[in-house]
């Protein structure tokens, strides 16, 4: 769940006009491809993870034809701005601050905590020293808040990587990533400290002048909470959880 750090620079497309509504209902669905399971790139080089099936769930409901672009994190708001794709599905958490610069549809994840990582045996003192986070994610936002230092890289894999190789004392991002990463290193990572609530839930973020597009996957968003879809598309992704709506 990220925050999009204040844009210069970019102005609000106001007067752009969606490909989704001039391009016999065609949109382009853009998201990050690296940040499991929300969203990753396949060993067939396709997008795919819950977004992926969510996305293409709402297209079929909102009877739009969508193809999938991808963008790394860091300019995938102003890509979005600029009408390099007409969607962020991009598990993008949906703030006062971004909210700004586009619009949300409602949310289609509820929130996730934040949490800690760290090598096995760190102590929970280890997230107040150097921690690590993607950039302009909420996770970065609310470490240079609490942390002694906070040191940003462009990727999940750059963030775990560095905690992995001691260059930080502990490492905070989304838990629904880091569950599988923990899993994964046999014991060699943990987590550490007390989870933190960050953000207001994960939305499809478009252009503040698509409001068909965004009233179309509204609807579409709400029909999949109604007749139990999300829900299971989400224990299906996440290990089970479940979520009511």
């Amino acid at each position: 769940m990220k925050v999009f750090k204040t844009l210069t620079g970019v102005a609000l497309a106001a007067l752009i006009t969606t490909a989704a509504m001039a391009d016999n209902h065609a949109i382009r669905m853009g998201t990050e491809g690296a940040y499991a399971p929300y969203n990753f790139i396949n060993d067939a080089g396709e997008v795919d993870g819950f977004e992926r099936e969510v996305g293409d769930e709402l297209c079929k409901r909102a009877k739009l034809e969508c193809t999938w672009v991808t963008n790394e994190w860091d300019s995938i708001i102003p890509n979005l701005v600029s009408g390099n794709y007409d969607t962020i599905i991009a598990g993008m958490s949906i703030t006062a601050e971004r909210d700004e610069v586009i619009d949300f549809t409602q949310e289609y994840f509820p929130p996730d905590p934040s949490t800690y990582v760290g090598l096995a045996g760190t102590s929970m003192d280890a997230t107040k020293g150097t921690v690590a986070a993607q950039t302009g994610t909420i996770q970065a936002g609310h470490a240079a808040e609490t942390a002694k230092a906070v040191v940003e890289f462009a990727t999940p894999e750059e963030v775990t990587a560095a905690v992995r190789n001691g260059e930080v004392d502990a490492a905070i991002a989304d838990d629904a990533f880091w569950q599988d990463v923990v899993k994964a290193s046999n014991g060699e990572l943990e987590f550490i400290g007390e989870p933190v609530m960050l953000g207001g839930g994960i939305g499809m973020g478009v252009r503040e002048s698509d409001t068909e597009l965004k009233e179309k996957m509204n609807a579409a968003i709400a029909s999949m909470k109604a007749d139990g879809t999300l829900t299971k598309m989400i224990a299906k992704w996440f290990d089970g959880r479940m979520v009511k709506y």
